[in-house]
């Protein structure tokens, strides 16, 4: 297992007496061990008939009494299939309340969370599979097809002896499946034995694999209690909050909220399927007051036809990430009496990174903010050492803290070159100025040498889509035969525009030094991205792959 941050080598107590000093030894309390699961039985002993969890589509309400028993009846179905405590429980799952019961389900009984992206084909599904040996499997019938040819290894022999079938439409299951609603109906609703405490693991959350095959980022009970914390004590989360859950559960940054939810008291609005008429109709419903989205689809939100439509007062902020956002949408937003939260994490700090407050995202445009509460951060050059506060030299972010990945599941070669003396190397490039605020440049990989100068394309990806022409961007290096690399800026135009190449570089060397800016620009309609709205590199750089005409 890879080195710890130094505070996880404490001596943690494992619900027994303690003693609070040397020299009290006679004052003595008892620490409370963490299970992820119990949390939410604790949350329904306190409020029991407050609402938890809304499925919108379907119009389906739940309390956190009701949350409860349903996901102890999970419990207890896995229970007699023979789960125990440290057997790993795939989802393939659409968002709904049995992704939520099943995740606490398996939290309570100590058996680890696989929760698999369902835009995967078979065989990428079946990678994960084998890689996290899975024995379980609980499936939404929508992946009937993925699910047939994975249980007739058609794509490789798994693990998996049992396989839950959830179907919103109750078709029949196929005979090698058993129905969700069925079993859950016949199992008892009481609560069942706790199967795991603190450190524990808890899931393994496959990183979108950009490049390569997918590694799992093992997270712990205690993990996800510090993200929550994290979360919490950094952004302005408040007991009556309505969260719309629209992004993907199987990703960190709706599995962190949906988490968060329960231990806050609060309430998620969950969207099975995203689209922007239901989003809109959804928040002026239910009056939403926080959700996630990517800068892209804020943008698309504030030309979408269908917003005028609807009442979005309800909302107090959004979080969004992925990308930095101009001045110009920040003060659109404002315009509507809505903050927005910018933030910076990653698969492996279960969420939390850094925060850009709304107070600062003016003045600090770019950047993403400053560590979150309970997080630790550093920036490091080449030979790793610590880069200081108000230094324009760029270098690696590290980030350490209890919320941060155990290690990748079954790789301990990809967790040792991640994990050192207890810091997770990010992977990303930043700077930080005099007062703390970090601004990312890049990943390392991404990095263009030109000439011998280094250029960051996120830097030049900022200036552009501060452009007014510019409705987002994207830089690559592609090979020169005068400079080795040259920059490459492929551009969404903004509405109404018809932006040029001249246009474009006249902007850029009026905001950029001379060699940084691009000579080259490709117009396109879209970038692509991945479900968590990560910028796709690999495929423009198959697009579009030189070399440069000098």
């Amino acid at each position: 297992m890879a080195t710890r941050h130094p505070w996880r080598a404490l001596p943690k107590a494992q619900g027994c007496w303690n003693t609070v000093c040397p020299e009290s030894s006679s004052r003595k309390v008892k620490s409370m061990p963490t299970n992820i699961g119990q949390l939410l039985h604790k949350r329904a002993d306190i409020c029991p008939d407050r609402e938890a969890f809304v499925e919108y589509e379907r119009n389906r309400r739940f309390t956190f009494a009701t949350l409860n028993q349903r996901s102890n009846r999970v419990a207890n179905t896995l229970l007699a299939r023979g789960i125990v405590p440290g057997d790993r429980v795939a989802t393939l799952l659409k968002n709904g309340i049995e992704f939520v019961e099943t995740y606490f389900a398996l939290a309570k009984i100590g058996a680890i969370m696989v929760p698999v992206n369902w835009r995967l084909v078979a065989p990428e599904v079946a990678y994960i599979l084998q890689d996290s040996g899975s024995v379980a499997m609980v499936f939404d019938a929508e992946f009937d097809p993925v699910t047939q040819a994975l249980f007739a290894g058609e794509h490789g022999d798994l693990a998996v002896q049992h396989w839950l079938r959830l179907d919103i439409q109750d078709r029949p299951a196929p005979d090698w499946a058993d129905d969700y609603d069925s079993v859950l109906a016949a199992a008892s609703a009481t609560e069942p034995p706790i199967g795991a405490w603190d450190d524990d693991n808890l899931f393994i959350m496959y990183t979108s694999g950009t490049t390569g095959r997918p590694k799992g980022a093992v997270h712990s009970h205690d993990g996800m209690l510090w993200s929550q914390l994290t979360s919490m004590s950094t952004s302005d989360m408040r007991g009556d909050d309505r969260w719309l859950l629209a992004l993907p559960m199987f990703h960190v940054g709706c599995l962190n909220p949906t988490s968060l939810l329960v231990h806050r008291g609060a309430t998620g609005i969950i969207m099975r399927d995203l689209d922007m008429a239901g989003m809109f109709r959804c928040i002026d419903q239910e009056k939403v007051t926080i959700f996630m989205a990517v800068p892209a689809l804020m943008q698309f939100m504030l030309t979408a036809p269908e917003r005028a439509q609807y009442d979005l007062s309800s909302v107090r902020w959004i979080a969004t990430g992925a990308a930095p956002v101009p001045v110009s949408l920040l003060r659109d937003y404002e315009a509507l009496g809505i903050n927005i939260f910018q933030a910076y994490g990653l698969t492996e700090s279960c969420g939390p990174g850094t925060l850009l407050l709304h107070d600062d995202a003016e003045a600090k445009v770019g950047s993403c903010g400053k560590p979150q509460m309970h997080t630790e951060l550093k920036i490091v050059d080449s030979q790793g050492n610590t880069i200081a506060r108000g230094s324009s030299e760029p270098g690696e972010l590290l980030l350490a803290g209890r919320h941060i990945m155990k290690a990748y599941w079954n790789n301990p070669e990809a967790t040792a070159q991640t994990l050192r003396d207890g810091w997770l190397h990010t992977g990303d490039v930043c700077t930080w100025d005099a007062e703390g605020f970090v601004t990312i440049c890049d990943r390392m990989k991404d990095m263009i040498i030109s000439g011998g100068e280094n250029i960051y394309p996120a830097e030049l990806e900022n200036v552009l889509a501060a452009c007014p022409q510019v409705q987002e961007a994207a830089v690559i290096g592609v090979a020169s035969k005068k400079w080795g690399e040259t920059p490459l800026a492929i551009v969404v135009p903004a509405p109404g525009t018809a932006p040029t190449a001249e246009s474009l570089k006249a902007y850029c060397r009026e905001n950029l030094a001379g060699y940084k800016v691009p000579q080259l620009y490709e117009l396109v309609e879209s970038l692509p991205r991945n479900p968590s709205g990560k910028l796709l590199k690999p495929q423009l750089r198959e697009q579009f792959p030189g070399p440069a005409p000098f």
